[in-house]
């Protein structure tokens, strides 16, 4: 049997090749192919839960190969792989000549199996393959299942594992059906907790329906963050494809919730001012995504946005329109899908007073040139929705609000409607990703239309 393992490298992944040469000599075992720590410390790990689960770990020189040989191995999902591939070079079960498996799963040393990130991706890179039968941890069992239905298996130990393989083998392997578990109760925000605020509204509304990106700045206190939070509730439900690019980029950033399969709501995410250039594009070590790319199909809400590191927001522009980042490294490179709605709120100052009437603000002329150059024209050319806010009045505040949740809501989900009836494959789906010609095919303007838009510009 030809035996797989999985590399998280990159969106995609790579499988690796796992070969095993036993023969006499010096007991002990080599892992060649560029391993990490941990898969050269899968030695003892192997050894001792091969003894503890009942089978009996060679007494002979073991060589073990993970090709392709150039490419870095990291982690501890090459334990059960490697360790089903000694058990069946010694012997201790069966051989099955012409099948391939792909197998992941970090073994503890009791013979239990811990759950790996990535398994949805190595399934789904298996497949591409050719590779017909999968073992993963039980934990591991609903994510991998998502890419396709195969031959997937979940195993809680190595035991269990071997036995699986004698079933399968014998066309006697049964796969368990796995209930879908209850969602958590989600809380989600209403528009409706913004009182007065209707410009700001219909500016979240819009930039809804089109999926454009949004800048939001004004005084400290003007609904900037509440109506970036509220964004969500507005937003079309996952179809499928996008549910499964989501799960992917979480399952391989080791992110994806225990026993969960698909994720069924769109990513927000928000990260703090103080983030890395790496946190938000992605990279590392071992290449993980990043803010960029967990938010994938969402919502990526930098609030404080002038106070990001020059360098982190630049960075953002290429991706943004590219809608992947590509990280590289040296030695490596791996791209990451990165379709997202960047949302950005920023005070008009760095003391946050320049604009209000009742405030005075302090900050010189250097300190203002130095508060926005962080943002950079650059930068504010990809946002297609840039809007000041001032705070409301009392009287606004403690009034009732005209344009409701609800109605808002129904306004996005008529937008949508309409996109869809427009869709082909020629014509993205959102409006804010519309081709040049697609954009004069069916955003025509009235001449009086024309002059208002040249007015603005």
């Amino acid at each position: 049997m030809e035996w797989y393992s999985f590399a998280a490298v990159g969106y995609e992944g790579r499988l690796v090749t796992i070969e095993v040469d036993i023969r006499r000599g010096i007991p002990g075992m080599d892992i060649v192919g560029l391993p990490g720590p941990a898969v050269k410390e899968a030695r003892d790990r192997i050894r001792i839960a091969i003894r503890n689960s009942g089978f009996e770990f060679p007494r002979d020189r073991i060589l073990v190969n993970l090709s392709p040989a150039d490419l870095p191995k990291a982690g501890g999902a090459y334990d059960l792989p490697i360790a089903l591939a000694v058990l069946e070079a010694s012997g201790q079960f069966p051989s099955f000549p012409g099948r391939c498996a792909l197998a992941s799963g970090e073994l503890l040393l009791s013979g239990g199996l811990r759950r790996v990130p990535g398994s949805l991706c190595a399934v789904a890179a298996g497949l591409q393959a050719g590779v017909s039968l999968f073992l993963v941890p039980g934990p591991n069992l609903r994510e991998a299942r998502c890419a396709a239905d195969a031959q997937v298996y979940g195993a809680d130990s190595l035991k269990e594992a071997v036995q699986i393989l004698h079933s399968a083998a014998e066309g006697k392997a049964v796969r368990e059906n796995l209930p879908d578990l209850p969602l958590p109760a989600r809380q989600e925000l209403s528009f409706d907790d913004i009182s007065g605020q209707e410009f700001l509204k219909r500016a979240a509304e819009v930039a809804a329906a089109g999926r454009h990106n949004l800048f939001l700045f004004g005084p400290p206190g003007a609904g900037k963050t509440m109506a970036a939070l509220r964004l969500p509730s507005l937003l079309p439900p996952l179809s499928r494809k996008e549910a499964l690019e989501i799960t992917r980029v979480y399952s391989l950033a080791g992110l994806l919730p225990e026993d969960r399969g698909l994720m069924t709501e769109r990513p927000f995410r928000a990260p703090h001012h103080s983030a890395s250039l790496e946190g938000l594009t992605g990279g590392g070590r071992n290449l993980l995504p990043g803010e960029l790319s967990l938010a994938h199909c969402g919502v990526l809400f930098l609030d404080e946005a002038a106070e990001f590191r020059r360098q982190a927001l630049q960075a953002l522009r290429e991706p943004l329109e590219n809608l992947r980042i590509i990280v590289a490294r040296a030695g490596q490179r791996s791209w990451y899908p990165c379709d997202v709605q960047l949302v950005m709120a920023a005070n008009p100052c760095p003391c946050g007073n320049l604009g209000r009437e009742d405030k005075v603000c302090m900050c010189g002329q250097d300190e203002l040139f130095r508060y926005w150059r962080r943002m950079g024209g650059a930068l504010l050319d990809r946002v297609d929705i840039r809007f000041p806010i001032t705070p409301a009045g009392a009287d606004v505040i403690i009034g009732s609000s005209e344009m409701k949740a609800p109605f808002m809501r129904e306004r996005v989900d008529r937008a949508m409607q309409i996109q869809s009836r427009r869709n082909s494959e020629e014509c993205s789906f959102w409006n804010s990703r519309l081709s040049p010609s697609a954009l004069k095919s069916f955003c025509t303007l009235a001449p009086e239309e024309e002059d208002i838009l040249k007015t603005a510009a």
